[in-house]
C-alpha cells in the first residue's frame, strides 16, 4: 500500500494548491492513504472546523497538527467530535482530542495514524518517548501499518524519535519548521524516516510569512501582524510504500509541487 503524507499546510495558498493536485496525486501515486498536517491551514495560525471539512473534502483520510492547533478556540469542540483530525498526544489529556486513531482503508487495511510533538525549544508538553511507547502499546497488534507525524524543532531530537521507534512503526515523518530535508531513507528495522517534511505554502516567504515583514521585526525588534505571503507556492510532500502484512516501509521517496497561483 502506499501512504501519501503532505507537509504543513500553510494558508490559503497551501490549501489552494492542494486542492489543484491532490486528485490527481492520488491517482498517479496510487495512494491508499492520504495523510497532511494542517495547523497552519487557517491564515498561518491554526485550524477552522470550516477548513478542516474543506481538506477533508478534497480526499484527506486524517489531519495531524501541532503547536498551532490551539490558536483557534472553534476548533475544541471540532477535535472532540470529528477523531481524524489529531492533536499531539502528548499534550495533557484534559485537553481536547486525541493523538491517535484508527480506521481502515478503502482496500480494508487498518492502520494507525499518530501524532506526537517534541519538546527541545517547543512549548511544554509531556514526554514524547514514554507517549509514543504508550500509544503502540494501546495498539491491536494486528494493526501493522503505524504512522507517526512528529512535530518538533531540533533535528537532533526528530533523528533519535526515529531510531527510538525503526522496526515499531511504519514510518516517522518530521514536521513544524516548514523546511524540508533530503535525508529521506528506511531505517534498518523497516520504518520509512524523514527529518522533515517542508511545508506546502508560499515558499517567496520566511517560512510561509510575508518576508518584509519578518525582516522588520529581525532588524527593529519590533512585531507587527504576521500575514502569510503571496507569490510562488510549492506542495511539499512523501510518498511511503508499506507492506501491509508486515508494516515494513519498502520506499519513501519526497514529492514536490510547484505553482505561480498563490493564495
Amino acid at each position: 500500500m502506499n501512504i501519501l503524507f503532505i507537509g504543513d499546510i500553510f494558508a490559503a495558498a497551501g490549501r489552494g494548491i492542494v486542492a489543484r493536485n491532490l486528485k490527481r496525486i492520488v491517482a498517479e501515486e496510487q495512494i491508499d492513504l492520504a495523510i497532511a498536517n494542517s495547523e497552519n491551514s487557517a491564515g498561518g495560525f491554526g485550524i477552522t472546523p470550516m477548513i478542516a471539512e474543506e481538506l477533508f473534502g478534497l480526499g484527506i483520510h486524517v489531519m495531524t497538527t501541532g503547536n498551532h492547533i490551539w490558536d483557534k478556540k472553534e476548533i475544541y469542540d471540532y477535535l472532540v467530535k470529528q477523531p481524524r483530525l489529531l492533536r499531539p498526544a502528548n499534550y495533557i489529556p484534559e485537553l481536547p482530542g486525541k493523538g491517535l486513531v484508527t480506521m481502515q482503508t478503502v482496500s480494508g487495511v487498518a492502520v494507525a495514524v499518530m501524532n506526537v510533538q517534541g519538546r527541545v525549544n517547543m512549548s511544554a508538553v509531556d514526554d514524547p518517548w514514554r507517549k509514543t511507547d504508550e500509544l503502540l502499546a494501546s495498539l491491536d497488534p494486528s494493526i501493522k501499518v503505524r504512522f507517526l507525524d512528529f512535530h518538533a524543532e531540533a533535528t537532533s531530537e526528530k533523528v533519535a524519535m526515529g531510531w527510538h521507534l525503526d522496526g515499531r512503526v511504519s514510518a516517522v515523518i518530521g514536521t513544524h519548521t516548514h523546511i524540508p530535508t533530503a535525508d529521506e531513507r528506511i531505517l534498518p528495522g523497516g520504518t520509512a524516516y524523514l527529518t522533515d517534511c517542508g511545508m506546502t505554502g508560499p515558499y517567496d516567504s520566511v517560512i510561509g510569512v510575508d518576508k518584509d515583514t519578518v525582516l522588520r521585526k529581525f532588524k527593529t525588534s519590533i512585531g507587527s501582524k504576521m500575514e502569510a505571503a503571496k507569490g510562488m507556492v510549492e506542495l511539499r510532500a512523501v510518498v511511503i510504500a508499506v507492506d501491509p502484512a508486515t508494516g515494513k516501509a519498502t520506499s519513501i521517496k519526497r514529492l514536490t509541487v510547484r505553482d505561480s497561483l498563490g493564495g
